[in-house]
């Protein structure tokens, strides 16, 4: 099976670029106030060697813009702008695929709870927060969703219904893991994976924003199934409280440990919070 490289961490590289992204609408703020920067930043990845464009839409949500003042209208637009920004990056390079981001609701809340699983609305609470974006997404140009950083079943439930509503969709599903096992409420990541099973619409399941030494196993509990996606941290940990990562204890060289993730299974590959440009490149060179 073909490996596709996917892009790495969006906000990092922004950050690496002089943005300012000490905000709860994160990356999300920049569609507002910088969407050429957020152009820039795909076809930096595109440059690096990844195959897949992530959009910057994982921290935006209508709730998240209308805190900021924003009516429906508007945040719709600036929805849609995201798919935007990055399709022009492909065309730009003359290759690729976009992926629309639909972040967890913890991203909205802004407290780290899409690293604990930790939430205040139950499967119909998270389907009907989430319905909204996913319909304006799903109606916006983009080749698939990227449906990641899920850290509970009830939100993997949720999803599999949005899924279901919509079967022209096509979409991979993404984790956040505290083991090699388990999601970060704790569920198996065979029992989450296995809701998507014979579904068509699901490309891939797999893991992201979680540490590079938990891939083995997680790949290992995937195996036989779907397609696997993994595009792990850097390593480092979220401190919710300070708003800032933490301790790199175990420094990987991300294209080392792709070949070993491929070897092990995985068929989508890239990075997540932490990793730059720099990292793409390694993967696509031993890749490649």
């Amino acid at each position: 099976m073909t490996t596709l490289v996917l892009d790495g961490g969006l906000a990092t590289q922004l950050e690496r670029l002089g943005a300012d992204l000490r905000d709860e609408l994160w990356s999300a703020r920049l569609l507002l106030e910088e969407p050429e920067l957020i152009r820039r930043v795909h076809a930096d990845y595109f440059a690096a060697g990844a195959d897949v464009a992530t959009t910057a839409s994982y921290q935006a949500s209508l709730p998240g813009f209308a805190r900021r003042g924003l009516d429906a209208a508007e945040a719709a637009r600036l929805l849609r702008l995201s798919v935007e920004l990055a399709g022009q990056a492909r065309d730009e390079a003359g290759r690729g695929l976009v992926a629309a981001s639909v972040g967890p609701y913890g991203a909205y809340l802004a407290n780290g709870a899409e690293y604990t699983g930790d939430y205040d609305l139950d499967e119909d609470g998270l389907y009907a927060w989430h319905l909204p974006r996913w319909e304006i997404l799903a109606a916006a140009g983009a080749d698939l969703l990227a449906c990641e950083t899920i850290p509970s079943y009830p939100e993997a439930r949720a999803l599999d219904r949005l899924l279901r509503s919509a079967p022209e969709v096509k979409a991979w599903v993404s984790f956040s893991c505290r083991d090699g096992e388990r999601l970060n409420d704790g569920t198996p990541i065979r029992r989450a994976a296995a809701l998507f099973m014979g579904n068509p619409q699901v490309v891939a399941v797999g893991a992201n924003c979680t540490a590079p030494r938990h891939l083995p196993g997680l790949i290992s509990c995937l195996s036989g199934g779907l397609p696997v996606v993994v595009y792990p941290n850097s390593g480092e940990t979220w401190d919710a409280a300070g708003h800032r990562w933490l301790g790199l204890a175990d420094p990987v060289e991300f294209g080392v440990a792709a070949v070993e993730w491929q070897r092990a299974g995985a068929s989508l590959i890239g990075g997540c919070c932490r990793t730059t440009p720099e990292y793409i490149a390694q993967i696509r060179a031993r890749l490649t």
